[in-house]
């Protein structure tokens, strides 16, 4: 029995297979600057998280209307269902989309209509803007504002790109106005940058959930705050391998974290970039890292736990994962 997953760390940007960009680049007349698939796939090779970035906003060329971005979002709905996800909170990067002349109200039609057909795929799901790092925070409160004003079905908003451009205080007015909207708040941190920018995402823009956060295991006392504020952290094992986060998946954190009591969860990040999806990391981290039952059981709950869903929903998920590890230890 596969288990039933809860994904919280996807970017929907980052779900767009190779396949697909071609297929859009010829819908939308987009000229790419790849001879063929395999002269494409022969780019996915990171040597650290720019690197990546430069080829995924590049790639995000192809994304013109729409239906291009409905159809991005129920591929990845079909593709967490064959993974085995039960509810998936998914990422979008609106202003990647904006800043090259793509209309906000586009992007977030297509991709809500998507999601709103979710459950004819198996599974619940809610929606997140992330902010990008690398523009002005004054960028990220007008983004915000305009989306409120398109009343959209929002879950919250998020803070994503390199952390080495800026500092959190410049998107706290942002985080602000969507907490005071009722709006949810996450926060990438602690994946390139130290410690202290997940202590700054906690304590400047009061996050509830930390993308990420593998380098807070480098401060004690952030790892002792973590686990007794009982603080998810929605960690990426194969992203931390492909953008040199960590040598080897042999060399990940997870199992560490999951012995200091952290609220860790397994999720794929931009899997079609990283190598796989959420099943495809929890096999790998399993199988490398040794997790057993119990491990994959506290895995499976963290992500229940972390979710933003309402009690009915959490009761659902929590019931199905009970079921889930009973066939685990069940005795032959």
């Amino acid at each position: 029995m596969q288990m039933p997953a809860v994904e919280l760390h996807v970017h929907l940007e980052g779900t767009l297979e190779p396949e697909m960009i071609l297929a859009l680049a010829e819908r939308n007349r987009v000229a790419l600057p790849y001879a063929d698939l395999d002269d494409l796939r022969s780019r996915y090779s990171f040597v650290d998280l720019q690197s990546f970035l430069d080829l995924y906003y590049a790639n995000m060329a192809v994304l013109r209307t729409a239906e291009d971005f409905h159809d991005l979002t129920t591929a990845y709905l079909l593709r967490a269902r064959d993974a085995g996800v039960r509810h998936a909170e998914v990422f979008l990067d609106v202003q990647a989309h904006t800043g090259r002349g793509v209309p906000a109200a586009e992007v977030l039609d297509g991709v809500t209509s998507a999601l709103a057909r979710s459950g004819e795929h198996g599974l619940t799901s809610g929606l997140i803007v992330t902010f990008l790092r690398h523009l002005p925070g004054a960028d990220a409160l007008a983004t915000l504002r305009e989306l409120l004003a398109l009343d959209v079905p929002l879950l919250g908003v998020g803070l994503c790109s390199t952390e080495l451009t800026s500092h959190a205080s410049e998107f706290a007015p942002a985080f602000d106005l969507a907490r005071a909207s009722g709006l949810h708040v996450v926060a990438h941190a602690g994946e390139e940058g130290p410690p202290q920018n997940v202590v700054d995402a906690l304590d400047i823009l009061h996050v509830e959930r930390v993308d990420h956060g593998v380098r807070a295991m480098e401060d004690p006392a952030l790892v002792a705050r973590l686990a007794r504020d009982r603080v998810p952290l929605t960690v990426c094992p194969l992203s931390n391998v492909r953008l040199r986060v960590v040598d080897t998946l042999a060399d990940h954190p997870l199992r560490a974290m999951l012995e200091a009591g952290l609220v860790v969860t397994v999720n794929s990040d931009d899997p079609a970039y990283f190598g796989g999806y959420v099943d495809e990391n929890l096999r790998q981290v399993a199988e490398t890292l040794h997790l057993g039952p119990d491990e994959l059981h506290t895995l499976a709950r963290n992500g229940v736990e972390a979710a933003f869903v309402d009690d009915a929903r959490r009761a659902e998920l929590d019931a199905e994962v009970s079921a889930w590890h009973r066939t685990l230890v069940a005795p032959d």
